[in-house]
């Protein structure tokens, strides 16, 4: 009699654990869901400090290779520069930076780690959405970086700390929000290198095709059409009013818009390639 009746006992239970984990999942629950597992990629970075190694290393060498090499070809010398080049490479580090985040996913995915979420009752978007806010501290630390590097170098914010602060806080916001489409990717691609690689084609041309690093009446005509409506010179030019005058320009509101739009497109299309996954 046991030989009959315990084989059919296992797929009653296996069901009911497939039914409990695809239970609806309510808005509360879901945040909750979603900073348990941002709790969890902190305790992940301070277990793995690597992870911020290139946070930490980034905005102190491009700062400096950046200022002191083309301070003086572009502006006359460092000192003239760094109001120029100090919120473009804010912008940098923190879009760069935020191209980790695809690569951990794919990493995680890889090893399993997403396994063991099949069975669980968790809303999809959780374990997506909970290591994009821990990554904030992370956009946080090199952001404080490149300021405090120029400030070394010479920098004096004309915004004060507020105009800073503002600068800051629009650009974690533009990161967080480009790493819904890092995340996109990682859960598309078959490795971290391929992740790591499409990553770097998408965010090189934008960073360095745009106003970050030279003024834009500098480029050639047709090159500078394409500067004019690259998100990111929008991110640069409104940090700079921020950081340099203090002053909240209409750069805020298009690069807010801008943000709105990648989160609008690549979050839903993030949860619905990482439930093919699961």
């Amino acid at each position: 009699m046991s030989t009959l009746t315990a084989p059919a006992r296992q797929p009653v239970r296996a069901a009911d654990r497939v039914a409990s984990a695809r239970r609806h999942v309510s808005l509360s629950e879901t945040l909750s869901q979603t900073m348990m597992m941002a709790w969890r990629a902190l305790k992940k970075m301070v277990r793995n400090p690597e992870q911020f190694v290139d946070v930490a290393l980034q905005p102190i060498l491009f700062t400096a290779m950046f200022a002191y090499v083309f301070g003086g070809a572009i502006s006359g010398d460092v000192g003239s520069y760094l109001p120029l080049i100090i919120p473009g490479i804010l912008a940098q580090t923190v879009l760069t930076t935020c191209m980790a985040t695809g690569t951990q996913l794919r990493e995680d995915l890889t090893k399993g780690v997403f396994d063991r979420f099949k069975s669980l009752p968790i809303a999809r978007i959780a374990p997506l959405a909970g290591p994009m806010i821990a990554d904030l501290v992370r956009y946080t630390i090199a952001s404080a970086l490149t300021f405090g590097m120029g400030i070394l170098m010479g920098y004096r914010p004309g915004g004060g700390v507020f105009g800073t602060l503002g600068a800051i806080v629009l650009s974690i916001v533009t990161g967080w929000s480009l790493a819904w489409a890092f995340t996109w990717v990682g859960t598309i691609a078959r490795s971290a290198q391929a992740v790591q690689g499409i990553s770097m084609m998408i965010m090189f041309p934008l960073t360095f095709l745009s106003n970050a690093f030279v003024p834009v009446d500098t480029l050639p005509s047709w090159l500078a059409a394409f500067v004019r409506v690259n998100p990111v010179s929008h991110l640069v030019t409104a940090s700079r009013d921020l950081a340099n005058t203090g002053v909240v320009s209409g750069e805020v509101a298009w690069t807010l818009l801008a943000c709105l739009v990648c989160v609008a497109i690549f979050a839903p299309l993030a949860v619905r390639s990482y439930k093919r996954h699961i």
